[in-house]
């Protein structure tokens, strides 16, 4: 499976330093800054998920968006959501010319790595030892940095972070 390019395909994720991005289902920790950087990229574009990721969400589909859940489940229970069977069926969905964000889980980001023209990273500086979902491998030589902006601690945030943009060479 290969990138068309006719749209361009984003991987947006929040990572520790080992490449860890969740447990339990969940994500490592809550920063509300990340958040909020999430639905200001993503907003008004098609996201594609994963079922774990979908049952995930606190609200269900994410609005002001086109959800995508990729799922062999066969339960209509994905309100707001086109529900596909595979990767390839999922970008059937997406218009010519449009970014669409890849938004987990770890599975999902590992079959969609290679096709990914940009990489939407919140890097944060902290090591979870209890993370049980994780990223692949980032091979940085494919990757151009094109954007980094950091932030320390705070009151609202526990672990200093970084979001990061990549895109491939």
């Amino acid at each position: 499976m290969t990138n068309n390019n006719s749209i361009e395909i984003c991987l947006i994720v929040a990572l520790d330093e080992n490449n860890g991005i969740g447990r339990d289902g969940d994500l490592l920790c809550h920063l509300s800054n990340d958040l909020k950087h999430f639905k200001e990229v993503t907003s008004g574009h098609t996201v594609i998920m994963g079922r774990r990721t979908y049952e995930s969400l606190p609200k269900g589909a994410l609005p002001n968006r086109i959800n995508v859940v990729i799922t062999s489940d066969t339960a209509d229970n994905y309100q707001g959501c086109i529900v596909v069977r595979s990767v390839e069926e999922a970008l059937t969905h997406c218009k010519e010319g449009e970014k669409v964000f890849i938004i987990g889980g770890g599975q999902l980001y590992r079959a969609t790595y290679e096709l990914a023209d940009l990489l939407y990273l919140t890097r944060i500086h902290h090591t979870f030892s209890d993370a049980d979902t994780f990223f692949p491998e980032i091979d940085f030589d494919e990757w151009i940095l094109t954007e980094k902006e950091m932030h320390a601690a705070d009151d609202k945030h526990r672990y200093p972070y970084t979001f990061l943009t990549f895109r491939k060479k």
